[in-house]
């Protein structure tokens, strides 16, 4: 399995009863079948073209209303992470999961290497993440860091968390007995993670990932839009249901007035920069005439 796609299935299925848990192990198998019983849908999953978005796309339309939250999150989740062939393989190690899970109580992880480990509770963060409001981001990272430098200025202290021959709810407890009451409740629930899922000599290293992780994870939540003009209610919305798509995930704008962009507006959301401005159309059009393009066109037009 996915380290991110076992992490994110680990924060779902942990907050599931067991009636829950063999629900959704159904219906993911159920789901699994379908698709490759349908050639079409089967064909259009696999596309390598679509991005995992789009993907993640393609199967929120179809379970939407049909199943529950749970196993809805799980199939988007797993058809935006995984690559296009295996997006069906991937809907039946979760459906197997699951099933594990409701028969024997337990969450079972693979073992990973440093960085599949770190990856696996990336994907836990994902899962807890998506119901934390953006302004409470920050706190959560600035938690996690502190709680970091703790645990490395403490030898005693990482020297238990850090042993892997020691009861995993021996250093869970230890995590609680420091941390309860005194950060945030989703600070705690990474926190704890971080032990569960995470290498045991790299409890620091993931900690400091998890600040960095939980900081992009904020620029992709908040769209910074440069506009020449106030956006209306219906062309605000319109612009947040659209990066929401092309995102994967709900999207807060911090609309910024720039009358020098003339009309229309600059995007910038995580590493994605959209101009879509009448001064980013007139810088286009300077340098296609400055490299001579535009002659070039207007030319081959003529002939």
């Amino acid at each position: 399995m996915l380290p991110a796609l076992e992490g994110f299935t680990a924060a779902l299925l942990g907050a599931c009863d067991a009636p829950a848990r063999e629900q959704v192990a159904h219906e993911l198998a159920s789901l699994q079948r379908s698709i490759l019983a349908q050639p079409e849908l089967r064909g259009v999953l696999a596309d390598t073209s679509l991005t995992g978005v789009a993907r993640g796309a393609v199967v929120e339309e179809l379970l939407r209303g049909r199943v529950g939250d749970v196993t809805r999150r799980l199939a988007v989740y797993a058809a935006a992470h995984a690559p296009a062939p295996e997006v069906a393989p991937a809907i039946g190690e979760v459906a197997q999961r699951a099933l594990v899970h409701h028969e024997t109580g337990v969450y079972e992880h693979q073992s990973l290497g440093l960085l599949g480990a770190r990856r696996r509770v990336a994907g836990f963060a994902d899962a807890v993440l998506s119901a934390v409001p953006t302004e409470e981001f920050g706190t959560v990272q600035d938690e996690l860091f502190s709680w970091a430098r703790v645990v490395e200025a403490h030898v005693e202290l990482r020297r238990v968390l850090l042993d892997r021959d020691a009861p995993l709810a021996q250093r869970l407890g230890t995590v609680n007995r420091l941390l309860e009451n005194r950060v945030s409740a989703t600070t705690l629930t990474l926190a704890r993670y971080v032990v569960e899922g995470g290498r045991p000599r790299d409890v620091v290293g993931t900690l400091d990932y998890l600040v960095d992780y939980v900081a992009q994870a904020h620029d992709w939540r908040v769209a910074r839009v440069h506009a020449a003009l106030p956006l209306e209610g219906a062309a605000e919305e319109e612009l947040r249901t659209s990066l929401s798509g092309l995102t994967g995930a709900p999207v807060d704008l911090q609309v910024i007035l720039e009358p020098a962009l003339m009309s229309g507006v600059v995007v910038e959301v995580g590493d994605l920069r959209l101009d879509a401005s009448m001064r980013g159309r007139l810088a286009a059009l300077h340098d296609m005439v400055a490299g001579g393009h535009f002659y070039e066109s207007a030319l081959s037009e003529n002939d």
